[in-house]
């Protein structure tokens, strides 16, 4: 996994996301309630605060779980929530040492089917069937990880051409696309809970 990611909309920690599965998960995993691109810089800066040039599923595990919140706390904090996600990232990073010895890859790595690595992906802490199909959809669109029904398992998020999450954000103009999608279906959403 060797690709240019646009989606911290910073170069040293999209760069990290491009060549770093775990990262690239633990991206994933913070995306939500915040900005993509805060979500997705939140590797490169866990990364840098331990002293380290990636992430360590091991090293993350096994760290104190007080020290790593204050870790994910210092200012600017990673999440606007890190001392919850910071639990949520070792929780991750715990699962990935006991079933595949640490190695995030190893998720995806010689799968068949669309539909099996879908399944791995819901296995994960933090992932839910939407999280999980659009790590899926951004795996098949920018990281070459296209198994067998891949974009049916990823539903809409693996439909080519649309502009619908992280799958699609290649840069800036598409970050915009994501965005004004993002605020149509909230309002869609919104105006539908209300009777509108």
């Amino acid at each position: 996994m060797d690709v240019t990611l646009h989606l911290a909309q910073d170069p040293e920690a999209d760069e990290l996301l491009g060549r770093s599965p775990l990262a690239a998960l633990v991206g994933m995993l913070l995306d939500q309630q915040v900005p993509m691109e805060w979500a997705f810089k939140g590797p490169s800066t866990i990364a840098r605060r331990m002293g380290a040039e990636d992430l360590d599923a091991h090293d993350i595990a096994a760290y104190d779980p007080d020290a790593f919140a204050a870790l994910l706390s210092e200012k600017p904090a990673v999440h606007r929530y890190p001392g919850s996600m910071a639990g949520r990232v070792q929780q991750l990073c715990r699962y990935l040492v006991d079933t595949y010895d640490g190695d995030a890859e190893a998720v995806w790595r010689g799968v068949d089917s669309g539909k099996e690595l879908l399944k791995r992906l819901q296995e994960l802490p933090g992932f839910g069937k939407q999280k999980a199909q659009i790590f899926l959809a951004l795996l098949g669109k920018q990281l070459g990880v296209r198994p067998e029904g891949w974009r049916e398992a990823a539903g809409a998020y693996g439909q080519a051409d649309s502009f619908r999450s992280v799958a699609d954000i290649t840069g800036p103009e598409s970050l915009t696309k994501v965005r004004a999608y993002k605020q149509e279906a909230k309002a869609a959403a919104k105006a539908k809970a209300s009777g509108g």
